[in-house]
């Protein structure tokens, strides 16, 4: 069977995102849909997987709030269903910078077009700027792009302030997963001074979504938050898995690798594995658990 996958994300105040909690986590058991929404009081984040009709119906659900109206949706398909269970969480932000006064409903740099992309990155003095994190950015990247090579978003701030030198004066633009990162990053820019800055509207997901793979200035693929791992063009399910061990993604060479064992390590952490029996026999229980045709608890979803 396949299911319909929904990134989608807004930034727009949501003073009330506390008594929308249990609003949300009802309507989304009731659909059967699975995924994870985040809220805070600067918006909405989150993927959601279900069939067509039930993604379609907690869409039109949060629409309905005026607020929501415009809510930036990014589709794409999946075999198997990506996700395990269903979780509406609250948070402080919904992609966490960690600089108060980082405000997209107040100050964001200029959207650009999927369409428009190309001739904007082609520009040499345009910095074009990855905000994904480092394992993100090994799956695949546009053509030049800069890698701060952080290991989380709260890094990128310290980045700037150490390559203001490099910055200061460019055109800067930037992209990230499905459009939110970059949002923020540009909104941190801008408020630090930064004059001109743009960013991919809808991420590399619409990029790869709407784009034509002849004329793409794609390298690779793209890595994603669920089951799928990582997605191509078009948004077709590629090759890649993930360790559950170190959570790395993990190309088809590193799979063919002799220190590849499923569920309990890759090329990335072998070295580092002093717990390994405990992950021989998690994995023993998951493939245990499958063919009783049930789901282990501790998959990781």
């Amino acid at each position: 069977m396949s299911h319909t996958v929904a990134a989608l994300y807004k930034f727009t105040p949501l003073p009330d995102a506390a008594a929308l909690q249990p609003w949300l986590k009802a309507m989304g058991e009731q659909l059967g849909v699975r995924g994870t929404l985040l809220l805070a009081r600067e918006g909405i984040n989150g993927t959601i997987a279900g069939s067509e009709g039930a993604v379609r119906h907690m869409l039109d659900y949060l629409r309905a709030d005026p607020r929501l109206a415009d809510l930036d949706v990014k589709f794409s398909r999946s075999d198997d269903m990506p996700f395990l269970r269903y979780k509406v969480r609250l948070k402080k932000e919904i992609v966490t910078l960690g600089v108060d006064g980082t405000d997209p409903n107040r100050i964001v740099g200029t959207y650009v077009a999927p369409s428009d992309w190309n001739d904007v990155i082609a520009d040499p003095d345009t910095v074009l700027i990855d905000t994904r994190n480092r394992y993100e950015i090994e799956v695949g990247t546009f053509e030049g792009a800069v890698d701060p090579k952080t290991d989380s978003f709260r890094e990128f701030p310290e980045w700037v302030e150490r390559n203001r030198d490099r910055l200061d004066g460019k055109r800067v633009a930037m992209f990230c997963t499905g459009g939110i990162r970059c949002e923020k990053a540009s909104s941190y820019m801008k408020s630090q001074g930064f004059p001109d800055v743009l960013h991919l509207k809808g991420g590399i997901l619409k990029y790869l979504e709407t784009q034509p793979e002849e004329t793409s200035r794609w390298t690779g693929d793209c890595f994603v938050f669920d089951q799928r791992v990582a997605v191509g063009h078009g948004l077709r399910e590629t090759d890649w898995e993930q360790c559950f061990a170190c959570r790395m993604p993990l190309s088809p060479d590193d799979l063919r690798a002799d220190s590849y064992v499923k569920g309990v390590s890759c090329p990335h952490c072998v070295d580092d594995r002093t717990d390994r029996r405990r992950f021989e026999e998690r994995q023993r229980q998951i493939e245990l658990a499958a063919a009783r045709d049930e789901v282990h608890l501790g998959q990781r979803a």
